[in-house]
């Protein structure tokens, strides 16, 4: 027996898409994306350097730390 769709649900609402939502969250995104990147290149064009690649490369080493007044490190 053949039985359309209609009839089956009757009583039992579907879920629609909710398109708009969609649409919205796809544009924030968007958007977000946008303002991101016009701040990267306002900080590049101003000389603040936040995550540069450096920052990630092992073979430059971080600078080591003052040694406590009155000690003689090369007396180690």
């Amino acid at each position: 027996m053949l039985v359309h769709w209609a009839q089956q649900t009757e009583g039992h609402p579907l879920a629609t898409p909710n398109y708009g939502y969609e649409k919205r969250q796809k544009e924030l995104a968007k958007k977000r994306k946008k303002e991101d990147k016009l701040k990267a290149k306002a900080e590049r064009k101003s000389g603040v350097h936040g995550d540069s690649p450096q920052d990630d490369d092992p073979s430059v080493a971080p600078p080591q730390p003052a040694p406590p007044a009155g000690t003689d490190p090369a007396a180690g």
